[in-house]
């Protein structure tokens, strides 16, 4: 399930994300509303967190709150004005400050690490597109930050952009993998172990010539290369981990790779 942010009006949304609830303050005489732009933003994550983004509507929130639906239109418009609220929220989760004494790959890996464990408690964040930013003050706060870190590489502008793409990317891939797998077993009601298990036993039957095929699969098998380490982990959540182990390393490998030809290039031009 994809979602697409910032679908709602323009110019309301951004005024809710950008002057806060003040922009949803419902004015005039009588007795102070019981809601807030920032309590039905709170309901919102809640039901999210619990439940998952199919379960997020205006109605679910309201019922949250005590309240219909109807009652929250006061103060958020629609469902895609809510949405681009709380995902901007919950980005003020992140640090925005890492410590660049041991230098720029140390603070990138544990942004990575903070940000791999920020998805795994928000997991629904991964089903919002990225194709169409919220345009928020805390998803450029986060942009923000990893820019800073990344700037310690040297890199040209231009390849600095694309490489904040990429680590974001990496991390939202490799976080989204255990995230599906967690949810798997509520939407198929079958565990992972029993899923490989009985589609294991099959592919042995309906393709006995499986490592004549796929000579180089098999023998990364028979050298563990799909052996888990952890048998309390489950087998998707593991792999998905130790990727971005690994892959994490290799990505910033990547990054002083290229700061290298960058630096070399600038010398030899001087």
């Amino acid at each position: 399930m994809v979602v697409y942010a910032a679908q709602g009006d323009a110019r309301r949304s951004m005024a809710l994300l950008w002057q806060g609830g003040a922009a949803g303050t419902r004015s005039g005489p009588g007795p102070k509303p019981g809601l807030s732009v920032d309590a039905i933003v709170a309901a919102g994550i809640e039901v999210a967190d619990a439940e998952g983004m199919a379960a997020l509507s205006m109605r679910a929130v309201g019922e949250r709150l005590g309240r219909t639906a109807m009652a929250l239109y006061t103060y958020v418009p629609s469902k895609a004005e809510l949405l681009d609220l709380m995902y901007d929220r919950v980005l003020a989760e992140l640090p925005t400050e890492y410590d660049l004494a041991a230098g720029w790959r140390a603070a990138a890996a544990n942004w990575a690490e903070d940000a791999w464990a920020f998805y795994l408690r928000h997991p629904w964040v991964l089903q919002v597109s990225q194709a169409r930013p919220v345009l928020g003050p805390n998803e450029y706060r986060m942009l923000e930050t990893v820019v800073t870190v990344l700037s310690g590489a040297g890199l040209p502008a231009y390849v600095l952009r694309r490489v904040v793409g990429l680590l974001f990317h990496f991390v939202r891939g490799t976080a989204q993998t255990v995230a599906e797998s967690r949810h798997a077993f509520t939407a198929t009601g079958v565990s992972d172990e029993d899923w490989w298990y009985a589609r294991s036993a099959v592919l042995l039957e309906v393709a006995p010539d499986f490592a004549q095929r796929f000579p180089t699969v098999t023998r990364m098998e028979s050298e563990g290369a799909f052996q888990m380490r952890d048998e309390t982990v489950p087998y998707l959540e593991q792999e998905a981990r130790e990727t971005f182990e690994v892959g994490l390393a290799v990505v910033l490998d990547g990054i002083e790779a290229a700061a290298r030809r960058t630096c070399e290039g600038n010398s030899e031009s001087l």
